[in-house]
């Protein structure tokens, strides 16, 4: 018999071999399976590194491929175009259809994205609305100094590039056309049955300077009452934002004449009255003249001065390189190109207020505004 010291290192013993078969026979390793090459031969093991290293290469090089191609796919997603955003009187808007063809096609990466509109209208969007634009294109230069100047300046300087003159439109179809002429015009204008149509005078420089333009015509005429008798055919029905917008109403002979600039009547291929340069407000040499001409306007009465479009740099814009080129192609001999066939006439070279503040690429282009 065992004493149970011994029974005790008996069953330690039995345990210790069967955990030691137990351990033995958990890892089992499965068959070897043999790697065959592209014809079904078997492989050596260092043909079969060879094969594994080939492979690992195609794969990183077609990765490579892949990735580079998407690299490039997408640097050319995102190098989309400039959009240059320009706010303009709605005169400008056939010249600056043409101005804008060659802008773009002399950088074609640029989008240019113009919006038309009355000149004070077109400037409040900058000032009052806060809405971007880059440039700023008005038919009247005042506008600039008076709303994107200030404490807070939305411009810094601004260049005439084009004048232009007030006049009267008409058609065939027109209510005594045979008869009217540079003499007789406002005579026949106030006769009754007349439909006379213009733009808005506290939205837009064709509205007032159509004012200031009767104002100086009683004056110029001797003929007390003038602008009034004019203006009683002109009703508000017959006022629109610009004067552009009645063009088809003309031509529909919905209205008989219409207030705009010679510039319009050339493009259109209108009729016009050919009015005296001292009326017309197309002659910088006639300002002290053309300022006893005065329109009373919601925004306070405006003396008459010459129409002389300008163009600034809005401040701040994002877009000042392009803003830039733009203004050099519109000052330069192909925009004045472009002004003079659309019936404007041309700065050569164009005036600039404040032209110390003026991009240096610019101030060649142009002469210090007389008076300024």
């Amino acid at each position: 018999m065992l004493n149970s010291a011994a029974r005790t290192r008996a069953a330690a013993n039995r345990l210790s071999r069967k955990g030691l078969f137990l351990h033995k026979k958990q890892h089992v390793e499965p068959p070897m399976v043999a790697r065959k090459d592209f014809n079904g031969k078997i492989l050596r093991s260092s043909q079969k590194v060879t094969i594994m290293n080939l492979t690992t290469r195609l794969a990183l090089g077609t990765c490579g491929f892949l990735i580079g191609a998407s690299i490039a796919v997408s640097g050319a997603q995102t190098a989309e175009p400039t959009v240059l955003t320009i706010f303009a009187a709605g005169t400008l808007a056939g010249p600056f259809k043409q101005v804008n063809a060659l802008f773009e096609k002399q950088y074609p990466n640029v989008t240019v994205h113009a919006q038309y509109g009355g000149s004070v209208m077109m400037a409040r969007r900058i000032t009052d609305l806060h809405q971007d634009a880059d440039l700023l294109a008005v038919a009247d230069y005042n506008v600039i100094p008076k709303y994107m100047f200030g404490s807070q300046p939305h411009a810094s300087w601004y260049a005439g590039f084009a004048r232009n003159a007030i006049t009267f439109v008409y058609t065939d179809k027109s209510k005594y056309a045979n008869e009217i002429n540079s003499q007789n015009w406002y005579k026949v204008l106030a006769r009754p049955g007349v439909e006379i149509g213009r733009s808005n005078p506290d939205t837009d420089p064709s509205g007032y300077q159509t004012l200031q333009m009767l104002d100086l015509a009683e004056k110029y005429y001797n003929a007390p009452g003038l602008k009034q008798n004019v203006l009683a055919n002109a009703p508000l029905a017959n006022i629109r934002d610009t004067e552009t917008e009645l063009i088809s109403a003309l031509q529909l002979g919905q209205i008989d004449y219409l207030a705009i600039y010679r510039s319009d009547a050339t493009q259109h291929h209108l009729k016009f009255l050919d009015l005296p340069a001292k009326i017309n407000l197309s002659d910088p040499s006639l300002s002290a003249f053309y300022q006893q001409g005065v329109a009373r306007t919601k925004n306070g009465d405006l003396a008459g001065r010459p129409i002389v479009y300008a163009v600034t740099m809005v401040n701040g814009s994002m877009n000042s390189g392009t803003a830039e080129k733009y203004v050099a192609l519109l000052l330069g001999s192909q925009g004045q190109a472009v002004m003079k066939d659309n019936g404007f006439g041309e700065f050569n070279p164009a005036f600039a207020v404040h032209i110390e503040a003026m991009p240096a690429a610019l101030k060649q282009l142009v002469k210090p505004w007389p008076g300024s």
